[in-house]
């Protein structure tokens, strides 16, 4: 067996929350062969099996009565290169933002404005992670994934994974896969994305008229830092609701009692709201109770100002949900996995 099998062990280093719950048995996996032995090992234990990545975003509010595996499998590598469009895959356990910088020293570009999110390159596709006016889906090619209950390896084309905002067949569908790798297309050249929120400004005050994939990448992780805590420093899941989406009509209507409201108009008709604005209105940005509490800078991220348990910050969640709904009639969606 080439799986080191723990008990009880702390989950702390694998969530960016850095909550202190604990899991009956785990390992880590660094290849195919490793999950499958830890599938056939979490049968043989009689519980289930629970992957994570770099935890960004899970928020755990109790201890796991499963085989937690983390998935720390390495590797990335160019498929195709023909005509300036690039096939290039990378395992799961890659961390994200090395793997965006890794694509930007090969000269392609597609990923810039998903630089420094946290979490690993398997997450992506479950969450459709996205920033600034991209998701994977618009650069997704593929993925391997393994189907849990059977132990058969599967191939999710675009269509396959029924991508939506912030969802995916595998958020929809918790515990029936585990991702494996992922293949994205990027290109050489191409259109940059610019005029999603403060990229264009940020570059204009740099003096950069003719931005190349890399000085996108510069610019937004400027952004996010002045915006996010880093989970390092203290513990957040970056976003923690949802932007909602709401009709025209509601959309409206908030608008006539709030000039400012921030909103996006979307290809369906449909608006979007920004939540944190919504939090941040109702008078939620910085408040603390305990170590729980909403970032001083950013109404959207939650974050543990040292010992917070998990429930106490989806208390937290729900007393803002609730607040949010009675002032504007909006619903809020918490965007991590809550365990």
């Amino acid at each position: 067996m080439s799986l080191t099998l723990e008990s009880n062990r702390s989950l702390k280093p694998f969530n960016t929350f850095a909550v202190d719950q604990r899991a009956r048995y785990f390992a880590s996996a660094h290849d195919d062969e490793d999950v499958r032995e830890a599938l056939a090992l979490s049968r043989q234990l009689g519980v289930p099996l629970l992957p994570v990545g770099g935890g960004s975003n899970l928020l755990l509010t109790r201890d796991v009565p499963a085989l937690v595996l983390h998935m720390a499998s390495r590797g990335r590598r160019i498929i195709e290169d023909s005509d300036g469009q690039v096939l290039v895959e990378a395992q799961a356990g890659e961390p994200w933002h090395p793997f965006v910088l890794w694509t930007l020293e090969q000269g392609l570009a597609g990923l810039e404005n998903l630089s420094l999110i946290p979490g690993t390159v398997g997450a992506s596709p479950i969450q459709n992670i996205g920033a600034y006016g991209v998701e994977i889906k618009d650069i997704f090619a593929g993925l391997t994934a393994l189907e849990i209950e059977t132990g058969t390896l599967r191939e999710f084309s675009l269509q396959d994974c029924a991508f939506g905002y912030r969802d995916s067949i595998f958020k929809q569908e918790p515990g029936r896969y585990l991702v494996l790798r992922v293949r994205l297309l990027l290109r050489r050249q191409g259109a940059l994305h610019l005029e999603y929120g403060p990229i264009r400004q940020r570059l204009a005050e740099q003096g950069i008229s003719r931005p190349t994939a890399a000085d996108v990448s510069r610019a937004v992780c400027a952004i996010r830092s002045e915006k996010l805590p880093d989970p390092q420093q203290l513990g957040n899941a970056g976003s923690f609701f949802k932007n909602p989406l709401v009709s025209a009509a509601v959309a409206g209507k908030l608008q006539g009692s709030h000039p400012d409201l921030v909103a996006y108009q979307q290809g369906d008709g449909q608006v979007k709201l920004a939540a944190g604005w919504l939090i941040e209105r109702a008078g939620w940005k910085g408040y603390r109770e305990g170590d729980a509490g909403v970032h001083r800078l950013q109404a959207l991220v939650l974050v543990n100002h040292g010992q917070a348990t998990g429930m106490q910050l989806l208390q937290l969640a729900r007393r803002i949900q609730a607040d949010v709904l009675e002032r504007f009639g909006v619903a809020l969606e918490i965007e991590p996995n809550v365990l």
